[in-house]
């Protein structure tokens, strides 16, 4: 063994000379002391980093979010959208495409629809990511990944400033999707491709007020 390995190696096992063999990582509390957030106010990080992703963003007061997902709608042309079992019904009173409540739909059934409605558990401004949890106004996993456009719905209060402060508020045992913008990947030679692994267009609408 010789070279960069062995020096790194060697630094490990020297910074580890005065450890008892015994000892367990959970004997020793490590301080972690650094702030957990910047401060401030996410929203208009959130928004950058989101259009900086390729997504749209539309930024509404509060009464104004069903006209909000129906102007996503018409613009995109959606005449069927799927939306969660529990998915406020007052979201899409003004919409013009007919409203099918996911109960079960298999992936052709899914394949089939024009968009998905959502909300979220989270939105985290630092890195312009948004987390489902599969909670409230979430549904399952291939309901928010599977039609080939999302408008996903995020409150002004579910938007922190960065990671630390969503994992505290995460379950880590329930399925979480991130997601920071459309989906999309490269081949080989970096031609960007979208709409892989998940929905081609998303569309957030943030809810203030």
């Amino acid at each position: 063994m010789t070279g960069s390995r062995e020096r790194i190696l060697g630094r490990v096992r020297a910074a580890l000379a005065d450890v008892p063999r015994d000892e367990r990582p959970d004997d020793v509390a490590v301080p972690r002391t650094y702030a957990s957030a910047h401060g401030g106010d996410p929203v208009p990080t959130l928004v950058d980093r989101l259009e900086d992703y390729k997504a749209s963003v539309h930024r509404v007061t509060a009464g104004g979010l069903a006209e909000a997902i129906a102007e996503a709608a018409r613009r995109r042309s959606l005449a069927r959208l799927v939306v969660p079992p529990d998915l406020p019904a007052e979201w899409t009173t003004a919409t013009p495409a007919t409203i099918v409540r996911d109960d079960g739909l298999t992936i052709d059934e899914l394949d089939a629809v024009d968009g998905v409605v959502t909300g979220c558990a989270v939105a985290i401004a630092e890195t312009g990511t948004i987390v489902l949890d599969t909670g409230t106004a979430q549904g399952r996993r291939a309901v928010s990944l599977i039609p080939d456009v999302h408008l996903c719905v995020v409150r002004a209060d579910q938007v922190v400033n960065g990671v630390p402060e969503t994992v505290a508020q995460l379950d880590p045992h329930r399925p979480l999707t991130w997601i920071s913008g459309p989906s999309a990947t490269s081949d080989i030679e970096l031609d960007r491709v979208e709409g892989v692994h998940g929905p081609r267009i998303l569309e957030v609408i943030i809810e203030e007020g």
